[in-house]
């Protein structure tokens, strides 16, 4: 069953709800870049470290309290830090709406206050934060 939002929405609220509404890939954790040294004698790679290997990428993110990291080609890598900038635009764009409806809530308890005559003379009108 389908619920519409009730008409007094503020439009910040509609408007990052709706942001929030556009689906595409993302993820957490983070990319690492790294160049090593093998252990083969006399490689350059032990001397200069112009001469190391790679660079490789891996994807490192927690899953249930563990950490899992996998090895990424270039292609991936590109791909993967997409997919985790888009993640971290979501998780602000969350935070965001989170914001603005605290303070839609806050102007309810408000409205609710003052119209029922609630307020009292030395009462805080706001929570400490």
């Amino acid at each position: 069953m389908a619920t519409s939002a009730p008409p007094n929405v503020p439009s910040q609220v509609r408007q990052l709800a709706t942001e929030l509404a556009d689906a595409k890939p993302m993820r957490r954790g983070s990319l690492s870049e790294r160049t090593i040294k093998c252990s083969k004698p006399g490689c350059a790679c032990a001397q200069d470290p112009e001469a190391r290997h790679g660079p490789y990428y891996s994807l490192t993110h927690a899953v249930g309290g563990k950490t899992h990291s996998r090895f990424l080609t270039p292609e991936q890598a590109d791909l993967v830090r997409q997919q985790i900038d888009a993640g971290r635009q979501f998780r602000g764009r969350v935070d965001a709406l989170w914001e603005a409806s605290e303070q839609w809530a806050d102007r309810q308890l408000a409205d609710l206050a003052a119209s029922s005559g609630e307020a009292k003379k030395g009462a805080p009108e706001e929570s400490p934060k």
